[in-house]
């Protein structure tokens, strides 16, 4: 469970949204709960008789897991998805037995396999030496077996000799599982073989178990293919998948910070590190407390834009470590104002498409001191 330093960074129902306490930067990523309510709900009606597995690895997409996993539990999720055992061990803290813990990256040691048998966590295995380890570290439980179907990242090829493997080791099969390389783009061939390469592959097994291959964009994209568990993760904080497809998603993430200065410079004054702009008039400028440490790309230098109070503020110069500077223009500002950097009103797909990335990087790149605020 939290401890009492976690407990008073997060618990914020009391706390208006210029409260500090506990840290001096304002950089703050407010969390929107009722919007991941709405976006679990609504891929659960798109899953059907499909579960839905949370994946909930990198700190939840950068959102903070130990909010966003009890508000899912709350709606009833029960299957979630981390990266590995310490990522697990740390989730099964938070949300106590009810649920199932996948480790998408399975393990790497045997303090791994030692983890995933004292927390009861379910590690995704590719190859037998997985099951000698979790067999050495008194494991006794379930793993999802991961097939390579095409993408050739991890997977196993041979799902008839590691299933049979598990049952030498004694340890029990709770999916098998695949992921699709291009299910944000639907008519890719790629697809329909790696969908039809899966199917072959559960043909292989001795008896039938519970199948997995839809990530976000294939629950969009090839519904057809839900089986029995699918794996949504960036649908959950609020990204369509598929750009031409939209679903209704809520934004979960509201990345904010401060003017903690305006000035005036004369035409001819360079701005930032590198002199990368010149002022081609007098111009007011506004320095923002957010920056390159925070998780605001460097490559949105010159390029990128936030907003406060309803106008739209481009960046000037170089983005910096602990800083921006922002192009005031005639705005009305002050110091102290709340400046947006991704929000609804700010989608955080047209900011990553500006960073030359993806919304995937923004969220996981927002630094730990930058504080993550609960909100309904």
């Amino acid at each position: 469970m939290r401890d009492a330093a976690q407990s008073s960074r997060y618990d914020t129902k009391s706390a208006d949204s210029s409260d500090t306490r506990g840290m001096s930067r304002p950089a703050t990523a407010y969390i929107h709960l009722a919007s991941l309510r709405h976006n679990y709900r609504l891929l659960n009606q798109k899953a059907g008789n499909a579960r839905t597995m949370a994946v909930v690895k990198a700190n939840a997409y950068g959102h903070g897991l130990d909010l966003v996993a009890p508000a899912l539990m709350d709606e009833g999720c029960r299957l979630f998805a981390v990266t590995d055992a310490e990522e697990g061990a740390r989730l099964r803290d938070m949300i106590g037995k009810e649920a199932d813990i996948t480790l998408l990256s399975g393990i790497f040691d045997r303090p791994d396999a030692r983890l995933c048998s004292r927390h009861g966590l379910t590690p995704v295995v590719t190859e037998v030496w997985h099951l000698k380890m979790l067999q050495t570290g008194g494991f006794t439980g379930n793993v999802w077996i991961k097939v390579d179907t095409g993408m050739h990242r991890l997977g196993c090829e041979d799902v008839s000799a590691l299933s049979r493997a598990c049952g030498e080791y004694g340890i029990g099969i709770a999916g098998i599982m695949s992921h699709l390389a291009c299910a944000d783009t639907p008519d890719h061939p790629l697809n329909r073989r790696q969908a039809e390469a899966f199917r072959q592959c559960l043909t292989l097994l001795p008896a039938p178990v519970p199948a997995s291959l839809l990530n976000s964009a294939g629950l969009i994209s090839m519904p057809e293919f839900s089986m029995d568990v699918v794996r949504p993760g960036i649908t959950l904080y609020g990204v369509e998948p598929v750009i031409n497809r939209p679903i209704g998603l809520q934004p979960v993430m509201k990345l904010t910070s401060r003017i903690m200065q305006l000035r005036a410079i004369r035409k001819g004054d360079s701005v930032s590190y590198g002199a990368s702009f010149i002022a081609p008039k007098g111009m007011r400028i506004a320095v923002a407390a957010l920056g390159y440490a925070d998780g605001l790309p460097r490559s949105l230098s010159n390029r990128g834009f936030a907003r406060c109070k309803g106008a739209i503020l481009p960046v000037v110069g170089r983005v910096c470590m602990d800083y921006c500077l922002l192009d005031a223009g005639q705005a009305s500002l002050s110091t102290g104002d709340e400046v947006e950097f991704w929000s609804e009103s700010m989608p955080v797909s047209g900011v990553a498409r500006l960073a030359d990335t993806i919304a995937y990087e923004l969220f996981t790149g927002v630094s730990p001191r930058v504080r993550r605020k609960a909100v309904e």
